[in-house]
């Protein structure tokens, strides 16, 4: 991986900028190597895209004057959070400043009576839910990286508890947002519905932070349940494990998580996390509720599982023992990449409707097993999503065209069974041309959307499409 030190449109910041920067910002503002390297790179395989210049924000006027500070040189901004994104929806392909927001982390109202909090983007969601425990509360959604919550609401993230508790969509219930042209709006008060209006919430949440920046975040919160456990179950066959899930979830089973992995991604696994699990087709499930409905959910699930072709249930009730369970399962991607030694990795996600959901998987199990390339499959089965994870040789381009052609195949297969080209990751830079053959035309509203909240064109630029 190398630094992209010239990109079409790019251009340096203009004479006196970067002091102008430092006069106002003063430490706030970064731009040695190692830091503006951190913030152009990715998760992914994506080549460094370094910005020009990294500031900092500790408060909402921080925000607001580097906003108008940029507008009036005509300096892109990318809004940063944890740098934990797949897409490079974060890198820097028009340098620029990066806007580092983990420093707006304050907790500001958790409001218990409601279910909801108030939170600025910089706060981690494993900080969250250590501050709500003792409350009895815990905000659900678990994209598995400890990402900011800012972060989180951009890039409309989801994960393991999205087929009980939905994705950001559902939890983001109002947000500040800094405009291009640095005014502060607010999308919603605390109710828990309106028909105000445009619902600009939405517009917002998943935009990868190319129409503002989102300054605060108001959030759905749930009540800890009476009962969690959790469960590990192996499958002679991939399709067994997914029509488990596909008929409990057609039997109303109210599955909080179920994650599958594929054979080699339980040898990665167990290789990585120090578990002896076999390495078969394998599901993780976590079942809240009162004790005895959880009785009842593991009860018809072990049948639905053994008609399938699986195995016993292990179980876990003990907290030490399910998070040593789900941080195995959060970790499966640099498990994935650790497969070679020296290896970066590359993930894919699509999404399709649950009834075409064991065929896309099925399908694309056969296409990996013809790679050269070792790849695995892993996903939140509940919702029709899965992700692929490729381990690349950095300094093998023959792989790196492999592996395009295999990416290309898996989303149009996606996309011939009315599914989506990615269920969680975003487009960022890595899947524009998908965007484009997903939705057609309904990108040009996209640019018009843009366009007219960012006229300039300085926010995220380069992301989701091009103008």
């Amino acid at each position: 991986m190398t630094e992209v030190t010239s990109f079409e449109g790019r251009r340096p910041p203009p004479d006196g900028f970067l002091s102008g920067l430092e006069e106002r910002f003063g430490d706030q503002l970064q731009t040695g190597q190692a830091i503006r390297e951190q913030h152009g790179s990715s998760e992914s395989h994506f080549v460094k895209m370094v910005p020009d210049a990294v500031v900092f924000a500790q408060d909402k006027q921080d925000v607001i004057d580097l906003v108008r500070f940029c507008a009036a040189a005509n300096v892109p901004i990318v809004p940063f959070g944890a740098g934990t994104s797949i897409e490079g929806n974060a890198a820097a392909p028009f340098g620029g400043v990066s806007l580092d927001m983990s420093r707006m982390n304050r907790i500001i109202a958790v409001n218990a009576a409601d279910f909801d909090c108030v939170v600025q983007p910089g706060v981690r969601r494993e900080e969250l839910n250590q501050h709500l425990r003792d409350q009895g509360l815990f905000f659900p959604i678990d994209p598995g990286a400890n990402a900011t919550i800012g972060g989180m609401a951009s890039t409309r993230a989801s994960g393991t508890n999205a087929v009980r508790y939905g994705t950001m969509k559902d939890a983001v219930l109002g947000l500040e947002v800094v405009t291009p042209q640095g005014e502060v709006i607010r999308t919603a008060r605390r109710a828990r519905k309106s028909a105000a209006g445009y619902d600009l919430t939405r517009l917002y949440v998943g935009s990868e932070g190319t129409l503002g920046i989102i300054t605060e975040i108001n959030l759905r919160l749930h009540a800890i349940p009476e009962a969690i456990s959790s469960a590990v179950c192996s499958f002679a066959t991939l399709e067994g494990a997914v029509e488990t899930v596909v008929q409990s979830i057609y039997c109303s089973v109210p599955l909080a998580r179920v994650e599958i992995l594929d054979a080699l991604q339980m040898r990665a696994v167990n290789r990585w996390s120090k578990l002896d699990y076999p390495e078969a087709p394998t599901l993780f499930f976590e079942f809240h509720g009162t004790r005895a409905h959880v009785a009842e959910q593991v009860a018809t699930v072990e049948a639905l599982a053994s008609a399938n072709g699986g195995g016993d249930f292990a179980w876990s009730d003990k907290p030490e023992e399910r998070s040593r369970l789900w941080r195995a399962r959060h970790e499966a991607y640099y498990a994935a990449i650790n497969l070679r030694q020296g290896a970066v990795g590359w993930a894919t996600d699509v999404c399709v409707p649950m009834s075409r959901l064991a065929e896309c998987m099925l399908e694309t199990q056969k296409d990996l097993s013809q790679a050269s390339v070792p790849a695995t499959i892993l996903g939140h089965v509940g919702d029709g999503n899965f992700h692929v994870v490729f381990s690349l040789d950095p300094d093998a381009p023959d792989e790196l065209v492999e592996v395009e052609a295999i990416n290309r195949r898996l989303v149009e297969r996606a996309l011939a069974m009315d599914g989506t080209c990615t269920g969680e990751h975003g487009i960022g830079l890595g899947k524009q041309d998908w965007l484009v053959a997903e939705l057609g035309n309904a990108v040009e509203q996209m640019r018009l959307i843009k366009r007219a909240f960012d006229p300039q064109n300085l926010l995220n630029p380069g992301k989701i499409f091009t103008l």
